[in-house]
Formats: C-alpha cells, structure tokens, sequence
C-alpha cells in the first residue's frame, strides 16, 4: 500500500467515538472501548434494574408489577455510556445517537416478538424548542430502520411541561410526570416499544404505560439504553 492508499485508508476508516483509534465492525467503537462497555449481565425481566442474582423478576415487581410489561435496557448507566447519553443530550452531537441505536438494535433477541411500532419519549414542545431535537426519537430513528418496524411519533404527546427528571430527586419524579402524557390518537397497534435513552425510577415510562393501556395496547415494552438505579 502506497503513502496515499494509506492516507485515504486512514480518512476514509471508521473511527471509535471514544478513544479514536480506528472502529472495528459496524459500530464507531474500536474493539477495546466495545469490550469495557458497561453491559448488564443480570436483571430484572420486568422493570431492567441489575440483580445480583439469578432471579428473573425482583422483590419489588414481584409486589407491585409496572403497567408495562418488560424492561429492556442492555447497560448500566455509567461511563462511557452515560458519557455517550450526556453528549448527545446536552452538547448536541447527535452522531452519537446512530451508535446508541445500534447498540441497543444489538440487544433485541433475534428471536424476539417484534412490536407493531416504536413510540419515543416524547418532549413538551417548549423543551424540544429549546434542545433542537429528541434524544429519545434519534435513538429510534436507526432502530427503526434496523428492525424495520413503524416509528410512531404523533400518537402519544407530552401536554404538560415538566422539569427535567434528571434534576429531581427520586421521591418528586412519580408527581412531576402525573399527567403529563395524552393521546393525540390511536397508536393502532397492539404491542408497543416505548424508547427512551435512560430509565432510573421508570415513573415516566410507567406513566406513558398506563395511557397506552387506556388506549386498548396489549402489550407494552420499554427499550432504553440504560438503566440507573436510584439511591
């Protein structure tokens, strides 16, 4: 190879987000910064939260079951995920989205029953004036198109603005999102993915749930990036 085929090779190489050095395979993440991921080994079925065990389904699920049905969310949210999450959120780089999207399109079982569309988060309108754009809608866009399944964003709207979730303490998130969700009209399907980027209490996907039991969906799932477990 010539000093030239190097240096087009070298711009042309995909390269990892996280450290720079060239990617490996499909995802902008070199072999290394893959394998340190923060990947969750064990969880919960229903609601994600990691268990040291074995269990399928933790003590409080067990108790009191969610709206939803189950849980996905293939990290825990600490470095570098967070990192990745934060980024894209807060510094606008949305290049990150298309690799969160791959990662999670990675966790979804092959075997899996697919739902009939994704339905993201969605922001007040006030707070996607100010932000440009939904995180959790740039997660699902290449998810959608991996999955090939129906990407639903006018259905379910947010019609009360909230603070920031992330900005209040474990024990105001259940109020600060009561009511915050209403239909615009019918999902027209019978299983729905909720996206969102991160999931720590799990009152805004739980509140989404129970206005899309109302609206007759059979079965809801929450796909995220990462679960965050509140202290």
């Amino acid at each position: 190879m010539n000093i030239w085929s190097k240096i087009g090779h070298r711009i042309l190489s995909p390269v990892c987000v996280l450290c720079g050095a060239t990617a490996e395979g499909p995802l902008d993440l070199c072999r290394a910064c893959n394998a340190d991921l923060p990947y969750i080994r064990g969880a919960c079925h229903r609601c994600g939260v990691p268990l040291p065990t074995h269990a399928e389904v933790c003590g409080r699920c067990l108790q009191r079951p969610p709206a939803y049905d189950s849980l996905l969310a293939p990290f825990l949210y600490t470095p570098p995920i967070s990192a990745l999450i934060t980024g894209l959120k807060f510094q606008n780089r949305l290049h990150y989205a298309r690799l969160l999207g791959a990662l999670l399109g990675q966790s979804i079982g092959a075997g899996a029953a697919r739902p009939d569309c994704l339905l993201p988060v969605p922001l007040h309108p006030a707070r996607l004036r100010q932000r440009g754009f939904n995180q959790a809608l740039e997660i699902a866009r290449p998810l959608a198109e991996r999955l090939q399944i129906r990407l639903d964003v006018v259905s379910l709207q947010r019609s009360r603005a909230t603070d920031m979730q992330s900005g209040l303490p474990a024990e105001r998130r259940r109020a600060n999102v009561r009511n915050a969700f209403q239909l615009a009209n019918s999902p027209r399907a019978a299983h729905v993915a909720i996206i969102d980027d991160v999931v720590t209490t799990g009152h805004t996907v739980e509140e989404m749930a129970h206005v899309l039991r109302r609206a007759g969906v059979k079965r809801v799932e929450v796909w995220a990036i990462a679960r965050a477990v509140p202290h």
